[in-house]
């Protein structure tokens, strides 16, 4: 395993409770942290709590916000070795109600933003970048990335995405010795951020009659309860020191898939 002490990470959407989550757990094992959202207010927030972290506003689905992200990191800490591609939007809605506008966003939110921040880390992480040192590419992708949901094919679309892209990323930068691992996290519901707005958002999308179904589903599919950001941010760490790990999927589910 490798030590995380003194590495420098880049972790977007976290603004967010998984996000901020991610960051604070970084933090903790001694790594130094940019926070990256595009709510600026919220991020300060966050970035108080974390110390020694920063932050700068960022629109991922922005190739030149991403370059000015990427500089605030070598700025601030003269490296990067880490980026967390944690920024996402969810839509619940069957297939046929779907918006071609709403689909269209969760692909620019969490696969173009997943893409740019993989080009981004590698440009700047590899031999002859910025900062040179190679390093580890995370992106969060979903269980939703794995197997089919009803009311989630919009999001399954984005986070399948995802988990190709990190798979063909991890194989290019072995293959071109740049010393950058890239994996893909797929978490089940988790409450903080998207699962704290779930079950109304089953009811809204005319998936469930009520709130109460809706949690009753979800639990039924959730062997071990729904997941904390915790739970998440614990893993991130592992991915992040586990030097031998490339090109690999961490499903964080608490058995949901097995069944």
């Amino acid at each position: 395993m490798e030590k995380l002490s003194g590495k420098t990470a880049l972790v977007t959407g976290a603004a967010g409770g998984l996000g901020s989550t991610i960051a604070a757990e970084l933090a903790q094992r001694g790594v130094k942290v940019l926070l990256t959202d595009l709510q600026e207010e919220r991020l300060e927030k966050v970035a108080s709590t974390i110390e020694g972290a920063r932050f700068v506003q960022h629109d991922v689905t922005n190739e030149v916000s991403w370059q000015h992200a990427i500089e605030a990191a070598m700025q601030n800490f003269g490296g990067l070795d880490i980026v967390v591609n944690n920024a996402g939007v969810a839509v619940f809605s069957l297939l046929e109600n779907l918006s071609l506008e709403k689909f269209q966003f969760m692909q620019r939110v969490c696969l173009d933003g997943a893409f740019l921040g993989t080009k981004w880390g590698i440009q700047t992480m590899r031999p002859g970048g910025l900062a040179g040192k190679g390093g580890c590419i995370i992106n969060i992708s979903s269980l939703a990335g794995i197997v089919g949901s009803v009311g989630l094919g919009g999001y399954s679309a984005a986070k399948g995405g995802v988990r190709l892209l990190t798979k063909a990323a991890a194989i290019e930068c072995a293959h071109l010795r740049h010393g950058i691992r890239v994996n893909s996290i797929h978490p089940a519901v988790v409450k903080g951020g998207f699962g704290d707005t779930v079950f109304s958002d089953m009811v809204k999308a005319g998936l469930v009659p009520d709130e109460a179904t809706a949690e009753a589903a979800l639990n039924s599919f959730h062997p071990m309860g729904l997941g904390e950001p915790e739970d998440v941010a614990d893993g991130v760490c592992y991915v992040a020191s586990a030097k031998w790990m490339n090109g690999a999927e961490l499903v964080l589910d608490g058995g949901a898939s097995a069944q």
